[in-house]
């Protein structure tokens, strides 16, 4: 996935917790891919919609 267009979340502002996802693939095949910024080569999580959606969630309501 080294030529998809990744794109940090908008959550990930709070010092240091950089999570990305890669919209364009989303599109394509129906699978979010998500990983940490920090680690472009490492592994990648590929969540379902309603999962992506569910950890959206969680990020936005979540105090750190």
């Amino acid at each position: 996935m080294t030529a998809t267009r990744w794109i940090k979340s908008s959550y990930s502002d709070n010092g240091g917790s950089c999570v990305e996802w890669a919209p364009d693939h989303a599109t394509a095949t129906g699978t979010v891919p998500v990983r940490d910024s920090k680690r472009p080569h490492g592994p990648v999580l590929m969540l379902s919609p309603t999962a992506f959606a569910g950890l959206i969630t969680l990020a936005r309501d979540t105090q750190l």
